[in-house]
């Protein structure tokens, strides 16, 4: 009797020190961690220039996830636009150091960029240490009131396609002209060059071009898209939710667009592949190597900072989506979207090819 005392009092004994070991161990690490951040500045490179909904989003998180990293770092934005966001991409990824103190905001769409196989990447998409993403998204085409065309039918069946700036080869305007030719037909001359959403928006009021594709939260979010919908201004042409927005009345969906076409599965998987970026959402990552204690943190910091009371009024305000994914959540999502068929890509590779050269 006495023996099965000792053998469950020593089973007690090394249960409880393992705990406690693992106890002082967080705690170790976390002491650690808020040793580092203690009196350090993190940076978050924007992929675009200062006034869009990344550079808005980047600027809630440098205000509210310092308190919930342990040493109270601050927190600074810098904006790097160029080639839909590549040139910042390619910075977190291969010059910013693996401290943690680099994060970056791309465009959702620069992981396509690499799976076609573009020049200009220096990344690997499945490397990046990814920190949370904000308001997943479906997307629209919304174009001058007064162009000629009216509606998506107008535009399959025009001889002259109408002109939509883009910022790059795999921005929300390219994937989005891309996936209208190949499942409805509808064809759009791209004008590429310019740095930002903004300059666009600005190119359509003067004129230069009539359309953009963009994410419908965003259209509902900001200026100058408040007074454009208040004078007419602009009129929405598509949307790729599986359900209608209700602030975009009644325009069609991609879906019901397709059953009436009947468009083939094989578009319809390109449409697929395209169209996650809005899944994507507006991601934060992290150059490869972070320890996984800062990791830990900077997730969660994340998470937490959406939470704000003051964060959710301010959205709730301006119509802001504030649905957040984790960091696990997003890395998954990023895996499933890199390990596409060989046909798939291809395809998507050809087609996004022909709207380069377009």
């Amino acid at each position: 009797m006495r023996g099965l005392f000792m053998l469950l009092w020593n089973s007690l004994t090394l249960l409880v020190a393992g705990h406690l070991g693992g106890l002082l161990c967080a705690t170790s690490a976390s002491a650690q961690t808020a040793l580092f951040y203690q009196g350090k500045t993190i940076r978050i490179v924007v992929g675009s220039a200062s006034g869009g909904l990344y550079d808005e989003y980047a600027r809630v998180l440098s205000r509210y996830m310092p308190k919930y990293i342990p040493g109270n770092p601050s927190i600074i934005v810098q904006n790097m636009p160029g080639a839909g966001s590549l040139v910042a991409a390619n910075y977190v990824y291969g010059v910013a150091k693996a401290d943690g103190l680099t994060l970056g905001m791309p465009n959702s769409t620069f992981y396509l960029d690499q799976l076609l196989g573009r020049k200009e990447v220096n990344f690997d998409a499945r490397k990046f240490t990814f920190i949370g993403s904000v308001d997943q998204r479906d997307l629209m085409i919304y174009m001058r009131a007064d162009a000629l065309w009216k509606s998506i039918e107008d535009i399959i069946k025009a001889v002259d396609p109408p002109k939509c700036g883009s910022t790059g080869t795999a921005d929300l305007t390219t994937i989005l002209s891309i996936v209208a030719a190949e499942t409805l037909g509808a064809k759009f001359n791209l004008v590429r060059g310019y740095q930002s959403a903004s300059q666009i928006d600005l190119a359509i009021e003067k004129g230069e071009v009539y359309c953009r594709g963009t994410g419908i939260p965003t259209h509902y979010a900001r200026e100058p898209y408040f007074t454009w919908h208040k004078n007419a201004f602009d009129r929405h042409i598509l949307q790729t939710g599986a359900q209608k927005d209700p602030r975009l009345g009644d325009t069609p969906t991609l879906n019901e667009l397709m059953d009436k076409r009947k468009t083939p599965e094989i578009s319809r998987g390109v449409a697929r592949v395209l169209l996650n970026s809005g899944t994507l959402g507006h991601p934060m990552i992290g150059t490869p190597g972070i320890s996984t204690d800062r990791v830990s943190i900077l997730r969660a910091a994340y998470l937490k900072a959406f939470k704000e009371p003051e964060v959710v009024a301010e959205a709730r305000k301006r119509g802001l989506e504030m649905e957040t994914l984790a960091g696990e959540q997003l890395e998954n999502e990023m895996h499933a979207i890199m390990d596409q068929p060989r046909e798939v890509i291809e395809r998507v590779k050809k087609l996004t090819e022909q709207g380069s050269a377009g």
